[in-house]
C-alpha cells in the first residue's frame, strides 16, 4: 500500500484505535493521513495531540480518504452505512470492515455492488504489529485484496479465508488473544504462589508464552511433539499437566472458543434487532 494514501477509521475504539497506531508504527501511514473518528471526539484527543486528524464527521472523514475501514460496534453499522454510502465511490474507495458477523452482503445492502469489499478480523495485538488478522473477500480485484493483505501483512500475519470462516476467526484469533492473556494471568498467580512477587511472575510467565509460540512457528510442529521434548517419565512437566487436564484446562479453552463463536455469529443480526 501506498504510504501516501489517505486512511479512515470509522470508530476509533480499542480496535479503531489500535490499528490507528500500529499503522504508524509500521511506517505504512503518517499520522496526518489517518483519520480517526467516533461519537464522542473528545476520546481522541491523546491521538489529536500526536497530529491524528479526529473527529465525528464520517462522511468529511471518507470523502478525504482512499482506503476505509469500518471498526464500528455490530449494533452501529446500519447506522454508520446509512450516513456514509452515498460517498462511497466504487472508482476510488475500498472497504474493509472488522464488524463482527456483519457479512460482504449486508454490507452490499449498503454500499451497492460495485463498491470493493473486504472483511477483516484483527486482533489488539496490532498497535505493536503482532495481530494475527484473517481477511475474507468475495467478488473483488486481485489488486484490492493485495492492498488489504499488505496493510494488515505491515501489522503482523494475516490469512486469506473463506467468508464463512470469519465468525469462527473472530473466536480463535480476536477473541483468542484474550484467552490467552487469561491463561498467561493464571500461570503468573501460580508463581506467585510458589514464591515469586507478581512483577516477576508475570514476565516469567509472558515470556515463556512467547517461546512457546515462537517454537510452534518457527518448527511448525504440533504442540504435543514441543511438549514430549519437556516430559520425562515421572517429571515434574508431566504432573503439572495431568492436574490440569484433570482440572478441564483443554476442555474449558475449547469450550471457550466455540462459544465465543457462537455469540458472534448472532452479534451483528441481534444488534440489528435492538436499534430497530
Amino acid at each position: 500500500m501506498e504510504s501516501t494514501e489517505r486512511i479512515a477509521i470509522i470508530g476509533g475504539g480499542n480496535l479503531g484505535t489500535c490499528i490507528a497506531e500500529g499503522l504508524v508504527s509500521a511506517g505504512i501511514a503518517e499520522p496526518s493521513s489517518v483519520c480517526v473518528t467516533r461519537r464522542r471526539p473528545e476520546l481522541l484527543e491523546e491521538l489529536a495531540s500526536r497530529g491524528f486528524p479526529t473527529g465525528a464527521d464520517n462522511r468529511e472523514a471518507v470523502e478525504a480518504a482512499r482506503v476505509v475501514l469500518l471498526c464500528v460496534q455490530p449494533q452501529q453499522l446500519d447506522a454508520v452505512m446509512t450516513g456514509i454510502s452515498d460517498v462511497l465511490d466504487p472508482a476510488r474507495h475500498l472497504l474493509i470492515s472488522t464488524v463482527s458477523g456483519a457479512s460482504v452482503a449486508a454490507l452490499r445492502a449498503h454500499a451497492g455492488s460495485r463498491l470493493p469489499i473486504i472483511r477483516a478480523m484483527p486482533n489488539i495485538g496490532i498497535a505493536i504489529g503482532r495481530s494475527m488478522t484473517c481477511l475474507a473477500a468475495d467478488g473483488v480485484s486481485i489488486e484490492s485484496v493485495g492492498q488489504a493483505r499488505a496493510l494488515f501483512d505491515a501489522l503482523g500475519a494475516t490469512m486469506l479465508i473463506q467468508e464463512e470462516q470469519m465468525v469462527p476467526a473472530t473466536a480463535l484469533c480476536a477473541c483468542g488473544i484474550a484467552f490467552f492473556l487469561r491463561a498467561i494471568r493464571a500461570a503468573s498467580q501460580g508463581g506467585i504462589e510458589i514464591g515469586f512477587h507478581a512483577d516477576e511472575a508475570i514476565a516469567l510467565a509472558a515470556e515463556t508464552a512467547r517461546g512457546a509460540a515462537e517454537l510452534l512457528l518457527a518448527h511448525g510442529t504440533h504442540p504435543e511433539t514441543e511438549i514430549d521434548k519437556v516430559t520425562t517419565p515421572k517429571g515434574c512437566t508431566i504432573y503439572g499437566l495431568n492436574e490440569m487436564e484433570n482440572r478441564g484446562f483443554s476442555s474449558s479453552m475449547i469450550r471457550g472458543i466455540i462459544t465465543a463463536s457462537e455469540k458472534a455469529d448472532e452479534l451483528y443480526e441481534s444488534g440489528r434487532r435492538t436499534t430497530h
